[in-house]
Formats: C-alpha cells, structure tokens, sequence
C-alpha cells in the first residue's frame, strides 16, 4: 500500500509504519508541503503553522510526523499535492546566463581561496542569490565546501594525523577553489569532492 511522508493514504490495520521507525528527508519533506498548503488555504494561524512546520522539520520517527497528518486528514485518505513549479525570475530568459553572472559565481569561488571559505559565499548568497540561479548555485556549493574545509580544520587537529592533514587540505581547498571559479567562467556546474552539502 502506497504511503506518503510515512501516513498510509487509507489508515488501517498493519498499514500505519511502526512509530519509533526512523523518517527520511523526503518523508519530512512531503509532511512540509502539507502544512504549507493547509496553511495557504487558511486553515492555520501563523502561530499554527510555525509549530507544526518545526515539527516536520525536526521529527526523527514515524510517531513524530503521524500526528501531523492526523490533524489535517484525520483518518481520510491523504490527498495528493500539484507539483510546485520551479522558481522563475523575473525579466530573465530561461538558461540564459550572464558575463556578470559568470563573474559573480566565480567570486563565490575565489573568495574562498583567498581566506574567506565562509562569509565570501554567504555574502554572496545573500546579495546575489535571489536574481541569479547560476550565483545562487556556485555560492551554495563554495559555502558548503567552506563550511567541510573550516570544520575538518576544528576537528582534525584533534588527532595527530590530523594536524598534518590540515596544511594539506588547505593547499587543495585552494587549488580546488581556483578551479571551481575557472569552471563557472564557462557556464559550468562544479561540485567539490568530499563535501557535506549542508545548505540547499
């Protein structure tokens, strides 16, 4: 039997997933969308909607989502939400990228491999991310990898090996860094190796 965000479609015995079972992003993910569309349709205050949207987000088992769903269907079968068009920006030809673009999405890049890893591509991300796709892209990606590059730096030093790793993984931080910027100079899409992709 079909489920969403871990809620059979049509309750029923041996249907509902054990409650202490572990939830996925994507489980989490398709409670969001329901509470975001009962919120757009006026069946929650703004107070409501925090609540239970900080739910979904942070649940860890099927217990924590069920009872979510439950205050929105009860036990009706779980209606299936329209596909959520993709972000559009205004006065922009669809694919269409740019030089200044390529500019920006290259300083993203290069801001890290001057000693920036963090606050270069948050900043851009911040300033540029919400007119251009292809910035909001390659500063997302540097930001990450800054954020693997600043932590490995905190922990490794922990261990004796690690402190010898550190220098290394900063000269390769640079080099990559560099690389990544020449990339996006031609409407490439780089993607760092070894990185937790913290931010989406």
């Amino acid at each position: 039997m079909a489920t969403m965000a871990g809620v059979p479609t049509t309750p029923g015995p041996g249907q509902v997933p054990p409650a202490h079972l572990r939830v996925t992003n994507q489980d989490r993910e398709h409670v969001v969308e329901h509470v975001k569309a009962a919120y757009a349709e006026g069946r929650f205050d703004k107070l409501e909607f925090d609540d239970r949207l900080e739910r979904a987000m942070t649940a860890r088992t099927h217990g924590d989502l069920m009872p979510i769903m439950t205050e929105l269907y009860g036990t009706q079968a779980v209606p299936r939400l329209a596909p959520r068009p993709a972000p559009t920006y205004p006065g922009r030809p669809a694919g269409s990228v740019e030089g200044n673009e390529r500019l920006g999405a290259a300083a993203g890049h290069l801001l890290l491999a001057l000693g920036f890893p963090i606050v270069g591509p948050l900043i851009l991300l911040l300033a540029a991310g919400k007119t251009s796709p292809y910035i909001r892209r390659h500063a997302v990606e540097a930001l990450n990898f800054g954020l693997t590059v600043v932590g490995a730096s905190i922990l490794l030093p922990l261990t004796v090996i690690g402190v010898v790793l550190v220098p290394v993984i900063w000269v390769a931080a640079f080099v990559l860094a560099i690389v990544a910027g020449v990339n996006s100079l031609t409407d490439g899409d780089y993607r760092y190796p070894l990185t937790v992709r913290l931010v989406k």
